[in-house]
């Protein structure tokens, strides 16, 4: 949440084509040779900080336009 255009986060999901037609939270391939990447960064235009903005890197790329997010799974 309000953090659009800091860095491009890494997400846990292997870079695929979406499936076709309506999907809500759709999986992505099991395996693969890029992950996905999300939300624009500083070095990017404002129109491309969004987190609908998905791009792909092979895992071991680094930048200081990239990163990742910590998220606390709530307590069950």
């Amino acid at each position: 949440y309000d953090v659009h255009g800091n860095v491009w986060e890494w997400c846990a999901d292997w870079h695929g084509d979406y499936p076709s037609g309506s999907a809500t939270d759709p999986t992505g391939p099991t395996s693969g040779s890029y992950r996905v990447i999300r939300g624009g960064s500083w070095s990017d235009y404002p129109r491309d900080c969004r987190s609908a903005r998905r791009g792909r890197l092979t895992p071991v790329y680094r930048s200081d336009a990239l990163g990742f997010r910590l998220a606390l799974s709530p307590v069950q």
